[in-house]
């Protein structure tokens, strides 16, 4: 089954984490939505600076550290994603705990990792 993600931290260098992310989500059939700090493409997909506004994500996977995560506290809550996966480096607990609390189940897992084993 797809599950359209939301990619936060995408970029289109070949050596960052989201970039390898969008590429294995698009190519086990996930659709993508990507946002960056610059609009630019990955392959097909558009990495945008503005949030996307769509009301059925299913998971938004992080490539930003906790830091600038607390800028997209809100919109995350609002979005009301199925799930948020925090990869290596991104874990938050205030977040985890936030998005718990408005029943998002929270993850501390690898996007490549889950993809690969078929566990998304």
């Amino acid at each position: 089954m797809s599950k359209k993600t939301l990619v936060i931290g995408a970029s289109n260098n070949p050596d960052r984490y989201a970039y390898k992310a969008v590429k294995k989500l698009t190519a086990y059939g996930h659709p993508v939505l990507a946002l960056g700090k610059k609009e630019e493409m990955i392959d097909a997909i558009p990495v945008v600076k503005e949030r996307p506004l769509d009301t059925d994500i299913d998971t938004v996977t992080l490539y930003v550290n906790p830091q600038l995560q607390k800028n997209y506290y809100d919109y995350l809550l609002n979005l009301h994603p199925k799930r948020i996966i925090f990869n290596p480096g991104t874990e938050n607990d205030e977040l985890a705990e936030l998005a718990q609390q408005k029943g998002i189940q929270t993850l501390e897992a690898c996007t490549l990792v889950l993809l690969s084993i078929g566990d998304y």
